[in-house]
Parts: structure tokens; C-alpha cells; sequence
């Protein structure tokens, strides 16, 4: 590979991205079944599936997608909602019709994807025959969504109609990306996706910690700050449904086996991005999280946190963080030494909304042995095992199906 190449794949690591809700794994491009309705919504769409043809919209379940870069993708959404066990099939089987609501921008500010949410709703009672209360919820960022949309709807005393809400695996205290990996996103010399998704107004709102790019800083985003007022000034949840949460995670304090302070990823070889290395998550004052080096122009830079508990093993929905960059920097002729491909994303105190993150003993608390009085929601379940964040498992969606109003 000659030194142009090299520099041309250092610049074009930043193409991937995170995804944050049920993604197929199945051949891209793949379709899901043409929708009953399909409904075009102030700053998103939505897809309307019925239980039953001939009676049309009777008893709504809206679905809001998750957290990624750029427009929802629907047709991935409903495939992966089918893959590993077949949610939408269940609804549908159970009587429930389904909505599944997608956005423009699913990196835009939650409160503008919150509007697009109402929108929803009321277009769902609106078409709706006779008067069964709706079901509302959504999936990691589209949790945070509908809930923020449901209780402005209260306090501008407009009728949700709801009897659920309902969140699956979506970060209520806040989300993790390693700053390590944050950081080099903006250490790619060009302009790329992750950056750009690092840096979207939903990242900074939901992520419990954020890398300052233009400052070289690391704290809560002013942005962040600012929906957490916007979420209290609305009362901070929903009042009149039921509120309940699945957490990808396990509720017994135990997360996935990575070790603070270990290499989680290090390009090894002689080319794109050499001698970087990618460290879990520590604690202590000035932890180095991060070497960071590149050829292109040629440049150094230490990452370090300070006050930070040992986020990358904590109880958690995980997400493939490193696995994703090791197989981007692969794919352009690096050699790579991935030790922990799968860490914490989604702590599950967060996704059940009953502890905040910055001190272990909240961050590995035992939650099975904690009563939901403990926190925001009236009921909730946490995995048996550790698994992805916002996998969908016939352990949390039999749980969930079997909680959903009937008529």
C-alpha cells in the first residue's frame, strides 16, 4: 500500500456508525411487507400496521425508532423487530395494530423528534375505530422520545389516550460511548459520519458524558443540561399511562467481563492509525482512556478522564463499540488487536430509570433486589443474561406482550 493509500484509508475510517435500535442483520436492502397506511408526519413517517384488514386501526401500538445518523430506515426496523423473535407478529396476533414511527433526522434534538412522536399519536386516535386506549413507547433514543412527547402532551392538557408507555433498553440517566472512541472520531482528519453522529444534537442530549471536540474536554454537554431542564420542566414522565421498562441488561450487578483499564482495541501494524490503542474504561484521576496517532497528518494525543467509575463492564445492554472500529480499520489494511469488542452502552439502572451512573455502587447495583417504588417506573424487568442493546428477545417481549392493555 503506498503512503497516498494510506493517508486516503486513514481519512475514510469515520464512514461507519452506531446504531441504536433493532437493526436486521439479514442482506441490506431487503424490504419489510408493504405497509395498511403509511403516514407523513411534520419531521418524520410512520407505517401503519393492521391486526386485521377489514376492521382497519382499532388498537394502536406505536413503536418510535432509535438513536443513528441521518433517516429512519423502516424496512430494517421491522426486519428486526421479526428476526430473532417476531414482535410485530405477536402485536398482531394479540389484536394490536402497529405503528411504527421513523424521523428525518434520527441524530436531530429529541425534543424535535418528540414533535414528530405527537404527531403520531394523534393522527393514530384520529384514525382510530372506537376507543381503545393506545400503547406508546419506543426503543433506546425512541423511549426518551415518546416519554418527553407524552408528558408535554399532559401538561398542554391534550389527550394521549395512552393506558402504556412503555421503554425497551432506552438510556433514562444516560447513555455511554466510550470517550476514547468519541475522541477519535474527531481525530480522523476529515470530516466523517461518526463525528458528525458524535456531535448530533441526540448524542450530546443522551450521552451521560461527552467529548468536547473543538475544547479537548470531556463533561456534560450544555446540550444535555438543557434537555434535562426542558424533560423537568414537562414533569419529567407521563402521569397518566402505566409506566413500565426492559433493560438489555442483567439485574444482578453483573455485566459483561471487561476489565477497567485493559486494551480494548490497538492498531498493531505499520499503517492507518499505527500504535493507537483504545483502553476500557478506569478509574481514577487522569485515566488514560486513549493513544491516539496517525500518519496523515502526522499527530499525537492522549485522552484521559478523571472521576469516572469502570463504565465499559458495568450491568448494561451492550453495544459492538470496538468490534465496529476494528472491522472499519481492518477493511482499509490495518492490522488490529481487538480484545473487548462488546461493552456497556445502555447501563441497566439507566434503562430502568432507578440509578444514576457516577458512583459504582449505583452503577453495579443489584436492581433484581430493588422495588420499582426505588425509581421512575411502575414496573420493569431486567435480562437474565447480558445481551445487545435493544435485542429483541422472546424473554423481554413475552414480559412486555403480556402487560399491554386489552380490550
Amino acid at each position: 500500500m503506498s503512503g497516498q493509500q494510506d493517508e486516503s484509508a486513514e481519512q475514510a475510517i469515520g464512514g461507519f456508525t452506531l446504531a441504536g435500535s433493532p437493526q436486521a442483520t439479514a442482506a441490506a436492502g431487503a424490504a419489510a411487507p408493504t405497509a395498511d397506511e403509511e403516514w407523513e408526519l411534520p419531521g418524520g413517517f410512520a407505517r401503519v400496521y393492521y391486526a386485521d384488514s377489514r376492521r382497519g386501526l382499532v388498537q394502536p401500538v406505536l413503536l418510535a425508532d432509535g438513536f443513528n445518523h441521518g433517516r429512519s430506515d423502516l424496512d430494517a426496523l421491522y426486519l428486526g423487530l421479526e428476526e430473532s423473535f417476531p414482535l410485530i407478529g405477536s402485536l398482531k396476533e394479540r389484536g394490536h395494530d402497529v405503528v411504527l414511527l421513523g424521523y428525518d433526522d434520527r441524530g436531530a434534538s429529541i425534543l424535535d423528534n418528540a414533535r414528530t412522536a405527537t404527531a403520531a399519536i394523534l393522527r393514530a386516535i384520529a384514525s382510530r375505530s372506537g376507543d381503545a386506549p393506545l400503547t406508546v413507547g419506543g426503543f433506546s433514543m425512541g423511549g426518551i422520545v415518546t416519554r418527553y412527547a407524552l408528558a408535554k402532551m399532559e401538561q398542554e392538557r391534550i389527550d394521549h389516550q395512552t393506558a402504556l408507555y412503555f421503554s425497551y433498553d432506552s438510556p433514562h440517566r444516560g447513555a455511554v460511548i466510550p470517550i476514547g472512541l468519541q475522541a477519535f472520531a474527531h481525530f480522523i482528519p476529515v470530516a466523517n459520519n461518526f463525528a458528525k453522529q458524535m456531535n448530533s444534537s441526540a448524542a450530546r442530549q443522551m450521552l451521560w458524558r461527552h467529548y468536547d471536540s473543538e475544547r479537548g474536554t470531556v463533561g456534560v454537554d450544555p446540550e444535555r443540561e438543557k434537555f434535562l431542564e426542558a424533560l423537568r420542566t414537562v414533569g419529567g414522565w407521563p402521569l397518566r399511562p402505566r409506566r413500565i421498562a426492559v433493560a438489555n441488561g442483567r439485574g444482578d450487578g453483573q455485566g459483561p467481563q471487561v476489565p477497567p483499564g485493559q486494551t480494548a482495541l490497538a492498531s498493531t501494524g505499520d499503517r492507518v492509525y499505527p500504535g493507537t490503542t483504545l483502553l476500557t474504561q478506569a478509574e481514577g484521576h487522569e485515566a488514560v482512556v486513549a493513544e491516539l496517532k496517525r500518519l496523515f497528518p502526522k499527530a499525537e494525543k492522549t485522552i484521559t478522564t478523571s472521576g469516572f467509575p469502570a463504565l465499559d463492564g458495568a450491568p448494561g445492554g451492550t453495544l459492538g463499540s470496538y468490534r465496529i472500529l476494528a472491522s472499519t480499520l481492518e477493511k482499509f489494511g490495518a492490522t488490529v488487536d481487538l480484545r473487548h469488542p462488546d461493552v456497556c452502552f445502555v447501563p441497566t439502572v439507566s434503562a430502568v430509570a432507578i440509578r444514576d451512573l457516577d458512583r459504582p455502587e449505583d452503577l453495579y447495583a443489584d436492581v433484581d433486589s430493588l422495588s420499582p417504588e426505588d425509581g421512575e417506573v411502575d414496573e420493569f424487568l431486567c435480562s437474565s443474561e447480558t445481551t445487545g442493546h435493544t435485542a429483541i428477545t422472546e424473554e423481554l417481549c413475552t414480559w412486555l406482550l403480556d402487560r399491554l392493555p386489552q380490550r
